[in-house]
């Protein structure tokens, strides 16, 4: 039996409009779609790691408006343990989306009931928490939450993995305590103060990550694909794969999540990493954040066919 993936994180809805391109400031544009899908980084890698066959658990808030019951019932018709989702007065996240023709985005997010998850809450899923074979949390929750749930896995010997999105400064104190760490470009930069442009540069980047503090870096480079980097001595850049991207929404959830479902299935890094790639190429192909989560069926056929080329 799988010990189960648990998500300490946010649960949002996301209103997705789609256009041509991304506004400029102060521009208005005419919009050629709107959506609303259930989102939330925490619940983004939640539902993806579900879809994926592994069991999985989530500690996160909603508020108690008709968005708090739609996201919870969302969760778990993805079939997501939701015991330790709470429900606070006020309302739930949100998350404004726009995505243009080129598969591009940006996004601003409202935290709503994410703000309440307190580490009193995580005291409360104590239990849960202490069964989890790896913790999975992000930057959408109070920090101090963060820091205190670092703590937490830390003194119960559980693998965290951090997603440190969207980007801030981090403490060593919580970088140390972290066993891989999982930036983007964009908050690579954040985390270093530094530009991170080409292949020297993401180099380097995982080298002083690790020096950080974290036992290991898994670097993203969007459609570059992602560097592992951990303390042991493994350095590899494993390639994306090539596909045609319609919404890029919840791609880093996909890989995170695919990352650790390869982790806790018994495959090493550079496996999990690989699975993970194909997990994120699939999901850039499809609109909207969880709806875009593949299952393992999906992700097993999409191998095949890349294999399959491959000769």
């Amino acid at each position: 039996m799988h010990k189960p993936i648990v998500v300490v994180g946010s649960i949002n809805l996301d209103l997705v409009v789609g256009a041509e391109h991304i506004p400029r400031v102060g521009e208005t544009i005419t919009g050629k779609s709107f959506y609303t899908f259930f989102g939330g980084k925490g619940a983004n890698q939640a539902v993806a790691a579900a879809k994926l066959g592994y069991p999985v658990a989530m500690v996160g808030c909603v508020g108690a408006d008709p968005f708090g019951e739609q996201l919870r019932k969302g969760l778990i018709d993805a079939g997501v343990d939701t015991t330790a989702v709470i429900a606070m007065p006020g309302p739930s996240g949100v998350a404004l989306i726009t995505t243009s023709s080129l598969g591009e985005n940006n996004i601003v997010v409202v935290p709503g009931a994410n703000g309440h998850l307190e580490p009193d809450i995580l005291d409360q899923a104590g239990s849960l928490l202490q069964r989890a074979g790896m913790i999975l949390t992000q930057l959408e929750i109070p920090l101090h939450t963060v820091e205190y749930l670092a703590q937490f896995a830390e003194r119960n010997d559980i693998p965290i993995m951090l997603d440190p999105a969207p980007a801030r400064n981090l403490s060593t104190n919580l970088l140390r305590r972290i066993t891989w760490i999982t930036p983007n470009e964009t908050e690579t930069q954040e985390l270093l103060k530094t530009i991170v442009a080409n292949d020297e540069d993401y180099h380097h980047a995982a080298e002083t990550l690790l020096l950080r503090g974290p036992k290991n870096v898994l670097l993203k480079i969007g459609t570059r694909g992602a560097l592992v980097a951990q303390q042991c001595g493994t350095r590899e850049l494993v390639p994306a794969f090539s596909v045609n991207a319609v919404d890029t929404t919840a791609a880093g959830d996909a890989f995170n999540s695919g990352f650790a479902v390869g982790l806790m299935r018994g495959m090493n890094a550079i496996e999990s990493a690989r699975f993970a790639a194909s997990v994120a190429a699939i999901s850039v192909t499809r609109p909207g954040a969880q709806p875009s989560m593949p299952t393992l069926e999906e992700v097993e056929t999409f191998n095949e066919g890349q294999a399959e080329r491959a000769h």
